[in-house]
């Protein structure tokens, strides 16, 4: 049988995307969106009735309220520590049996959820079910970063914005549908979609290639060359293959080791400042807001916004909808806007939104401001699409040097859900006390993040990883990397001034 199921150049990496980041990503926005859509059925009140803010007593509601969070939460927290456990294991054992640990825990996880018959097993399962989607997100864009070309890595990776709200979306109409259904059913058959996306990450990873520059740095130059060549669909003998390789050598060389403390270190290469970008860009994702909304649309329709629960439904699952309209504005316009365009103008509209959804949602009593509260909700969810939800994950992984690359990342995605536990535990409360001033806050943190993108975020559009590593080693503070990136030509090739022996790129070690 022919590697790769017997694909190669743009096929092979269309398979990547659809076969791995696809079902990953799906899968995250999925799980972030099920609970919110279940919280208020029946069936799932009755079999835990701890988290029933319905059925609780009056002083017992604010209680109640933030147990919910926290069983909301400890999915985050889970995918917290497995984004955090990928520091080490990504670089230790490759990206591929990353995917295949993750994508075995992550089906672990929905199968205690989806047979879940106490509070307790509940609990576990969210865990278990958030470290393998925390392991799936910190790995797979990196995974996919590393195997495709400079002129495209930006689209299939800015994917991830479309796939996770097409997760969110499948999420919430499951839900919305089951809803009608008696029974336990109406919970646990949403419970148990991740086990076939899950099946299905493991079994294209199965088959798929290893990064190629993770295999350099570990020596296997043949794989790598061979990799190389089914991912550019070109003859061992092209020269272009043995020019890439060369780079990433060069890259390497300069890097030096790869040990964890490096990422406390500047070095030539700038690894600190880096991986405070890497962390930064992930921070600002969740800092708009996106998440106080999706994990509990449902429950701002119907308690802040007064819609009733069929209704509340239904727009919950067209939210979501929006992310396709969204994700598909940023892959088309990753390369041309740029990365830095599109977070700077996400930014500006989500700013602009959530002052507007507060302004409205400050008269409960006039169904006009009402209605425009929930039009400027989808407003700032195609906007934030647009821009943080695809351009975030890729520019973590871009900004990254190969050495700690997966090391990095993990800690960006890892902060991700670290903010993500603070949220959906605050939110709950938030809306149940300050209400619509909540979203005053989003409001003034978007506003803020316009200035630190355009002042201290690099342009990456349409520069090889190894250009990446370039515009650092030409910075001298945190303040001129955005200029090196406007005046360094694209495309300039490798690395230079930096000696690597020939014999390593003609063997392997």
């Amino acid at each position: 049988m022919a590697p790769f199921l017997g694909f190669q150049g743009n096929r092979l990496n269309l398979v990547a995307l659809l076969g791995i980041l696809m079902p990953s990503i799906v899968s995250v926005g999925y799980n972030q969106s099920l609970l919110g859509g279940v919280l208020t059925l029946n069936a799932f009140e009755k079999q835990f009735p701890e988290i029933s803010v319905a059925d609780a007593a009056p002083q017992e509601k604010s209680r109640t309220s933030a147990i919910q969070g926290t069983v909301v939460a400890i999915y985050a927290m889970g995918g917290m520590f497995g984004a955090l456990s990928c520091i080490g294991l990504g670089d230790l054992f490759g990206r591929r049996r990353v995917m295949m640990i993750a994508s075995v825990t992550q089906l672990i996880g929905a199968v205690l959820q989806t047979s879940a018959f106490s509070f307790v097993q509940l609990i576990v399962s969210r865990i278990i079910l958030g470290l393998g989607s925390g392991g799936l997100m910190a790995t797979t864009p990196v995974w996919l970063s590393e195997i495709s070309p400079a002129e495209r890595r930006g689209a299939n990776v800015s994917s991830i914005g479309l796939f996770a709200g097409l997760g969110a979306m499948i999420g919430l109409f499951v839900d919305f549908g089951m809803s009608f259904t008696a029974g336990s059913v109406g919970w646990r058959f949403p419970a148990s979609i991740p086990v076939i996306l899950s099946l299905i990450v493991l079994g294209f990873a199965c088959v798929l290639p290893e990064s190629p520059r993770w295999l350099i740095r570990k020596g296997r130059i043949d794989e790598a060359r061979m990799i190389l060549i089914a991912l550019d669909d070109k003859s061992i003998g092209n020269g272009k293959i043995e020019k890439e390789i060369k780079e990433v050598q060069n890259s390497l060389h300069l890097a030096g080791g790869g040990s964890l403390r490096q990422i406390f270190q500047m070095g030539p290469q700038r690894v600190i400042h880096r991986a405070i970008l890497a962390s930064m860009v992930m921070a600002f994702m969740q800092m708009t807001g996106f998440n106080a909304i999706t994990f509990y649309t449902n429950t701002i329709f119907e308690t802040y916004l007064q819609l009733d629960s069929v209704r509340s439904r239904i727009l919950a699952a067209i939210y979501q909808l929006i992310s396709l309209i969204g994700g598909t504005i940023c892959v088309f316009t990753i390369e041309g806007m740029g990365r830095r365009r599109l977070l700077i103008g996400s930014a500006a509209g989500n700013s602009i939104s959530m002052a507007l959804i507060a302004a409205l949602g400050s008269q409960p009593d006039n169904p006009r401001a009402m209605r425009g509260a929930v039009v400027f909700i989808f407003i700032y969810h195609l906007i934030f699409v647009a821009g943080f939800g695809g351009v975030s994950p890729l520019y973590a992984t871009e900004i990254a040097p190969l050495h700690l690359r997966a090391t990095i990342n993990g800690l960006a995605i890892g902060t991700w859900w670290m903010i993500c536990v603070v949220i959906t535990e605050i939110t709950p409360i938030a809306i149940g006390t300050i209400q619509w001033r909540f979203f005053i806050i989003f409001a003034g943190l978007n506003a803020v993040m316009m200035v630190v993108v355009y002042f201290l975020f690099p342009e990456t559009s349409g520069r090889s990883l190894e250009e990446v590593d370039r515009i650092f080693i030409e910075s001298s503070s945190i303040w001129d990397s955005v200029w090196v990136a406007q005046r360094l030509p694209k495309m300039r090739g490798d690395l230079e001034g930096i000696a690597v022996p020939e014999d390593s790129v003609k063997g392997s070690a």
